[in-house]
């Protein structure tokens, strides 16, 4: 890892200054610099690939909002009020509620202000994710995040957004007040550059990629595998350290107790949220599946050789052909199928009489709609049929959630409630509102952070460096 350190901004000579400098080109900093141009400031947004792609271009893509014309078209009553009533329900209230209310609030703005920038969306209405009470995800046609930042990329070059890449921010240069001037960049050649700024936007993520912070914040998924990016090193959390701001719900993370092992694809939830299953080795289930997908990972990696194997039948196939993902595993030969439980456990290498035992066991509560003894209810979906599918799983990492404290615009804070003048912070490089844990991981709260965040943030550094 490059060392990040904060310099004296009496210290810098710069190459080139602009109003607004970004670190990160994910969904967060794309957003951000969108904002920013819109609102008269220029922008320019450093990042460590060769082409801008960050955690969002590893995730679904899908954007929670309340309130937003596609909802209203679609005949789904919602309201901010009910977003973070769901947000902080998820959460256990163990988060800024103030934040969440005003991030909920912005939240439908900001998928108006997306499709009005030409990211073409549309409301996903064929499942509802674990503890949304309503239609509010919102995607493109094929509902994967390297589509959605192709859309945003195209966005930022409509309104004359700067990317660099192959950029890597190494130091910040900042007065003794916290006021930022600038950035130090490396370039592959070794060589650096110089970047003044009026403002400046971490969107750099979190911490995921950094195994040794992954072990002391969050040991209990330190062994799972790590399905982010690999540029997610903490930096921001380290220039915030060594200025002096707020860090909070460093144990926070996404996991994901679905991703298809040896493949490197997630099987996405709603496979389980409309009646599959987990199962272990032995055929045996081993947890409330529908409490959420973050979660769920912790589980999946305490079991034997920390896998899983998802179980499944045509109707979900059906459904899940949906997405992209789910057609990369197929394309994988990671699904596998038989007419018959036997045959399918045999296809997966687990106990047939195990895996007969348990269909029954949800069979019945399929039925009768009853509690089962995880705590899952199963009410209003039809019995598992075959043909049987299933594929093996394990848990992973996807981002983490802890980071700098910020208040509703994306304004970074000190301890004593206080914001820094110039420097903002949003995606995985801020604080989260899922609470101290993975647990409180509301499907979708990783974008709305980025996205709305990044807008508001973009917005604000503009009126401040152009009022």
């Amino acid at each position: 890892m490059t060392a990040v350190t904060v310099l004296p901004a009496e210290a810098a000579t710069f190459d080139v200054a602009v109003d607004v400098v970004i670190v990160g080109g994910g969904g967060c900093g794309l957003t951000a610099a969108i904002a920013a141009q819109q609102g008269g400031a220029a922008s320019l947004v450093i990042e460590r690939d060769a082409t801008p792609s960050g955690s969002t271009g590893m995730s679904t893509g899908l954007i929670p909002g309340a309130g937003s014309q596609l909802q209203s078209a679609a005949g789904v009553a919602d309201s901010a009020q009910l977003f973070a009533r769901d947000v902080l329900a998820k959460a256990k209230q163990q988060t800024d509620a103030d934040i969440v209310r005003e991030l909920a609030e912005a939240s439908g703005e900001t998928i108006d202000w997306l499709v009005a920038a030409g990211v073409q969306l549309s409301l996903v209405d064929s499942f509802l994710y674990p503890g949304h009470t309503v239609h509010r995800m919102h995607g493109t046609k094929n509902r994967t995040g390297s589509e959605l930042m192709g859309a945003l990329s195209d966005a930022l070059t409509r309104v004359d957004g700067d990317v660099l890449t192959e950029a890597t921010v190494t130091s910040l240069f900042a007065d003794a007040d916290g006021r930022v001037a600038g950035v130090c960049c490396e370039r592959p050649d070794g060589s650096t550059e110089t970047v003044g700024c009026q403002a400046l936007i971490l969107a750099c993520c979190g911490f995921g990629g950094n195994a040794q912070m992954v072990r002391e914040h969050m040991p209990e998924i330190a062994d799972a595998e790590y399905y982010g990016h690999p540029g997610n090193r903490g930096d921001a959390l380290i220039w915030a350290h060594e200025l002096g701001a707020a860090i909070d719900d460093l144990g926070a993370y996404q996991g994901h107790g679905g991703l298809a092992a040896g493949r490197g694809v997630p099987i996405l939830w709603p496979v389980i949220m409309e009646g599959g299953v987990q199962v272990n080795v032995h055929g045996q289930r081993f947890s409330n599946e529908s409490r959420g997908y973050s979660e769920q990972a912790v589980d999946v990696v305490a079991q034997p050789d920390h896998v899983a194997w998802t179980i499944f039948d045509a109707r979900l196939d059906a459904l899940m052909r949906e997405f992209d993902d789910y057609r990369d595993a197929l394309a994988a030969n990671a699904i596998r199928s038989s007419d018959t439980i036997v045959g399918l456990a045999s296809e997966l290498g687990i106990d047939a009489n195990g895996l007969m035992e348990t269909l029954d066991e949800v069979s019945q509560a399929m039925r009768s709609g009853s509690v089962d003894r995880f705590g899952r209810v199963f009410a209003d979906r039809p019995p598992l049929t075959a043909p049987f599918f299933g594929v093996k799983v394990t848990g992973a990492l996807f981002h983490t959630q802890g980071g700098l404290r910020v208040d509703g615009v994306g304004r970074v804070q000190r301890p004593d409630g206080t914001a820094f003048p110039n420097l903002f912070a949003g995606g995985g490089a801020a604080r989260g509102i899922s609470g101290p844990s993975s647990w409180g991981y509301l499907a979708g709260n990783g974008l709305l952070t980025a996205t709305t965040l990044g807008r508001l943030a973009g917005q604000t550094a503009a009126a401040l460096v152009r009022p």
